[in-house]
Order: structure tokens, then C-alpha cells, then sequence
């Protein structure tokens, strides 16, 4: 398999809010993955002897490729939203669900902007152009990195992660 990230990019902007303890960002870009997957597998591949765990991928249900973004908070106030944004992946254009969560203090959060089911061999591309992500109660210094994950299930399990550069929220 491979991973490409382009185009990535993010306009930091004070917060639509306006109420001085948060901060906007809207992030862009492109990840395209070249696999070699098993046609047609579908749901957990437990081996040739289809005994659980096997491979590791009885938790999921097909091979797939999720982009997302790491985000922290050094002091945080209150909690992190997200807006909706447009996805366009190989089959069909498809909307990224809106999200809202807490974040505590030190910690970071996993938010996954769009994910597909890599079905058969070939090139998958999940492409996104400025989804708003809006933090707010955050007190201190906020972090944010794009990740593309690659998951192949079959015979072998396969699971590959790519890193964006991190960046600042404010």
C-alpha cells in the first residue's frame, strides 16, 4: 500500500464566537491510497483456520481509510465543536457528520472527518476543503496534526498510519 497527503492546509482565524477564549480553523486536503486488498472481502477475516483474533481484525468489518485530525488542548475551559463539511471519495460525494465533545486539560481527541471502505484493489482519495473546526473554552496553547489511516484485512492484517505536520491553533 501507499499514502499520499496533499494539498493540506489550515486558516487559523479567531473565534466566529467572538468571545475571546476560542479560535477557528478551517482545514483542506487530499489523501490518496494505492492498495492491494483482497476483492470483495467484507467483514472480519478471522484466517484460514477462522478462529477469532487470529489476523486482529475481527473489530472492524471491511479494509478502509480514515483521515482525520489529532487535536489538544494545553488548558482547556469548556469543550471542542466542529462544523460539517464536504467529502468526495471514489464512489460518491458524501457529507462529514458534525461532531462536539469535551476537552480536558492535556488531553487530545481522535476526530476522524471521513472514512471509506476500501473494497477492492486500486486508488482511494478522501479530499476536503475548508471544514471549519471550531475550539472553544480553550484556556492555553491548542495543537492540531492531520492523520490517514490504512487498514487491511485478508489472510494478513495490515494497519499504516500517516502524520500531517502539526500546527497551531492559537
Amino acid at each position: 500500500m501507499k499514502i499520499t497527503s496533499r494539498g493540506e492546509r489550515a486558516i487559523v482565524s479567531p473565534s466566529l464566537a467572538g468571545n475571546g477564549a476560542g479560535r477557528t480553523t478551517w482545514v483542506s486536503g487530499n489523501v490518496h491510497t494505492d492498495v492491494d486488498t483482497p476483492d470483495g472481502v467484507v467483514g472480519p477475516n478471522n484466517g484460514p483456520l477462522n478462529a477469532p483474533g487470529t489476523n486482529n481484525s475481527s473489530t472492524h468489518g471491511s479494509s478502509n481509510l480514515t483521515v482525520g485530525y489529532v487535536v489538544g488542548c494545553q488548558v482547556s475551559l469548556g469543550g471542542l465543536t466542529a462544523s460539517t463539511g464536504v467529502t468526495i471519495s471514489p464512489t460518491a460525494p458524501g457529507l462529514a457528520a458534525g461532531f462536539s465533545f469535551p476537552l480536558s486539560a492535556g488531553q487530545i481527541k481522535w476526530i476522524a472527518i471521513n472514512n471509506i471502505e476500501l473494497i477492492k484493489s486500486g486508488g482511494y482519495d478522501i479530499q476536503y476543503q475548508d471544514i471549519p473546526m471550531e475550539i472553544q473554552s480553550c484556556g492555553g496553547y491548542a495543537q492540531a496534526r492531520q492523520f490517514s489511516v490504512v487498514e487491511i484485512i485478508g489472510a494478513d492484517y495490515t494497519k499504516v498510519t500517516l502524520y500531517g505536520q502539526p500546527f497551531s491553533i492559537g
